[in-house]
């Protein structure tokens, strides 16, 4: 109730979610630099400290790392949402990587655009030297919305060593389930980029990312070592039906993993009201872990 007066409050004075950030949280925003070999580019990444990350010198934060959409970059979260306001709620530092229209993956057809090599091998230990985190995956988390919903739940299934908790909202999660090409949106860009980054139907790139592939044929031994993984989707959202048959799927395969389904559409306006619950399962999950 707090919080949605606040809200009401900041839309009355006509400030934006940025500026009412700035003006009541105490929460740190900085942007990192970050030149990747892996990629041959600079890749920027923005981080939020928590508001009593200087006060408690010695202590170490878990990371949440928050992934943007397609067509969209680093600073997409921040500018339309109050990440800060809602960071400065919580005990995590939120870092939102740059992840271009990657679908955060290792391209199937341009060498350079190895995106999941990337945040793996390059984004968390550079992230781990520079703060005060717990540098285990108790202390990590992972969640996007649309392309970086499919790109958190696909990482947090590949690389379970790395992440306890993992989150999609709106998920684009069938992405990389199409069985030939013609089964892929004709939307220009959007054919475009599937076919740019997992290639043919048939290849290699596209099986080692169909999350519903990886999900299906995961030996039941490899069950308990999973994350934690959320998923919610608006009911008016043109990919309802991916996060209906992916909790089917996980509860087909008895996955521990929570699913819901809110009043909404694919934009901002249902995102931003998801960052503080999927914050806050986050925070739990991860100060839960041993």
């Amino acid at each position: 109730m707090k919080r949605l007066l606040l809200l009401v409050l900041a839309a009355v004075l006509g400030l934006t979610p940025v500026a009412w950030s700035q003006s009541r949280s105490a929460a740190r925003f900085e942007t990192v630099q970050f030149q990747s070999k892996l990629v041959g580019k600079t890749l920027p990444y923005n981080v939020v400290l928590p508001a009593e990350y200087e006060r408690a010198p010695n202590l170490p934060y878990p990371v949440l790392y928050l992934l943007h959409g397609l067509g969209d970059h680093a600073d997409g979260w921040r500018g339309r949402s109050f990440l800060t306001d809602y960071a400065a709620e919580n005990r995590l530092i939120i870092v939102t990587p740059e992840g271009g229209d990657s679908w955060y993956t290792d391209s199937a057809t341009v060498p350079g655009d190895r995106y999941e090599s990337y945040l793996i091998q390059e984004l968390i230990p550079d992230v781990e030297s520079r703060y005060r985190t717990v540098k285990s995956r108790a202390g990590r988390a992972i969640a996007g919305l649309s392309m970086g919903g499919y790109g958190a739940i696909k990482l947090g299934v590949k690389y379970p060593d790395r992440f306890s908790f993992a989150a999609s909202t709106s998920g684009a999660l069938a992405v990389a389930s199409y069985r030939t090409e013609a089964d892929l949106p004709k939307s220009g860009p959007l054919e475009q980029s599937i076919l740019r980054t997992f290639g043919r139907a048939d290849g290699p790139v596209k099986a080692a990312n169909d999350l519903f592939k990886l999900v299906g044929e995961l030996p039941d031994e490899r069950i308990a070592s999973l994350p934690f993984l959320y998923l919610d989707c608006g009911t008016e959202d043109f990919l309802l039906q991916s996060s209906r048959g992916l909790d089917r799927l996980l509860s087909k395969r008895k996955i521990p993993h929570q699913y819901r389904e809110l009043p909404g559409d694919h934009n901002f306006a249902y995102w931003r009201n998801r960052l503080p619950e999927i914050f806050r399962i986050a925070e739990q999950r991860m100060t839960s872990q041993p």
